[in-house]
């Protein structure tokens, strides 16, 4: 009886942890699955710049359409906006407004055919991304 109950905590003294190679496995998987995460994750974070440029073009257009009605003239940039040209004087934008997702500063020109304030950027790949709507 005394020799079996010592061979039986001798298998467990033993067994009592997990080995090198049962943990360099689940650490694999771990690696994989955070790859096919981050990979999945990234191109979704890039769609979500590119949707909040489209918002951003829009809202600044309408910015830029106050600022004209206020001060009877376009602004030169949009960066203008950021210094005055509300009713009270103030801002229309903050400068962190100013800028793409992607860190430039957003481009303001006037449409030649309706004299409305048009705002665009690009995208990650060089493609236009702007205010103005769409000719069919």
């Amino acid at each position: 009886m005394i020799l079996r109950q010592s061979a039986v905590r001798s298998v467990r003294a033993t067994r009592a942890g997990f080995s090198l190679l049962e943990v360099l496995v689940v650490v694999a998987i771990i690696v994989m699955l955070a790859g096919a995460g981050g990979y999945y994750l990234m191109q979704r974070y890039e769609e979500a710049k590119i949707s909040r440029a489209r918002i951003d073009v829009k809202n600044l257009a309408n910015q830029a359409g106050i600022y004209k009605m206020n001060r009877d003239a376009l602004p030169t940039s949009v960066e203008e906006m950021t210094q005055g040209g509300g009713l009270n004087g103030g801002p229309l934008i903050t400068p962190e407004q100013a800028a793409d997702p992607w860190g430039k500063p957003y481009q303001l020109q006037e449409d030649p055919t309706s004299g409305e304030p048009v705002v665009f950027t690009t995208g990650p790949n060089g493609q236009p991304i702007t205010s103005a709507p769409s000719r069919k």
